[in-house]
């Protein structure tokens, strides 16, 4: 009897899907970071009125639902969403981190000011990353089981 060495397609599909979201998950929390953080703050004058807040809730939205999309792609088949504690946790760590990131923009940085509207954009960034990742997960569960009841 032999074993062969190449996974499953599938597995295999599933491990390169797991790459892109950590990676994407990686490149997207630097690039966070840097917008929080940054010495000057958004450019002068915005794109449109409150167009900063679009870029505070996408800037917390993206690196939510990419940690949470690799989480859940390491999971075992059939298992869909991350575990509660996980997604508390993400959840959680980003909520905290809306509020001191501008308490240290306020208290740290001459040119920026914390903007409690930039928390509560924050925060319905972290709710929609949830939420997109729901939506993609639930989309991708029916175009796997379409395929499994075409064979």
């Amino acid at each position: 009897m032999t074993y062969s060495t190449v996974p499953p397609r599938s597995q295999v599909s599933l491990l390169r899907a797991w790459h892109l979201a950590a990676g994407g998950a990686v490149i997207a929390v630097l690039l966070h970071l840097w917008g929080l953080y940054r010495v000057v703050g958004p450019p002068q004058p915005p794109w449109f009125p409150y167009a900063d807040k679009l870029e505070h809730a996408a800037g917390f939205a993206l690196p939510v639902m990419l940690i949470l999309l690799a989480v859940a792609l390491r999971r075992p088949p059939g298992w869909q969403w991350p575990s509660p504690a996980v997604t508390a946790v993400v959840v959680g760590v980003f909520a905290a981190h809306a509020i001191l990131s501008e308490a240290i923009q306020h208290v740290w940085y001459r040119h920026r000011t914390g903007d409690p509207l930039d928390v509560l954009a924050d925060w319905i960034g972290i709710a929609a990353g949830v939420v997109l990742l729901r939506v993609i997960l639930l989309h991708g569960f029916r175009n796997a089981y379409r395929g499994l009841a075409a064979l």
